[in-house]
């Protein structure tokens, strides 16, 4: 089942970033941090760094550096119009995605 988890979670991990920052702006290990406590346990820091990429390239997230204690400063990312946008496209999609699953396991009723 691990297996089957790691791959179905590839397929929503964006989402589930995005929802994250939705609630308030966050630096990748915090993220990462936040979903080990959630029981993904496998999700490796890098992973979530490159989403984070990826979205500051796609223009959905503000990236604001800030100090920190400990080295270097922090990128903290915060969703923008354009990310909100995205999220609620993906919920729309979830939405569609989860009722034909729910339909199909119960025997295509």
């Amino acid at each position: 089942m691990a297996r089957q988890m790691t791959e179905m979670l590839k397929g929503v991990l964006e989402g589930i970033v995005l929802a994250i920052l939705s609630g308030r702006p966050a630096y990748g290990y915090e993220i990462t941090a936040w979903l080990r406590d959630q029981g993904f346990a496998d999700i490796a820091e890098g992973t979530v760094y490159a989403l984070l990429v990826r979205f500051e390239r796609r223009g959905l997230v503000d990236v604001e550096k800030v100090a920190s204690e400990k080295g270097p400063p922090r990128k903290v990312f915060s969703l923008n119009t354009a990310g909100r946008d995205y999220l609620e496209e993906f919920w729309k999609t979830w939405g569609f995605l989860s009722e034909r699953l729910e339909q199909l396991r119960r025997g295509g009723k």
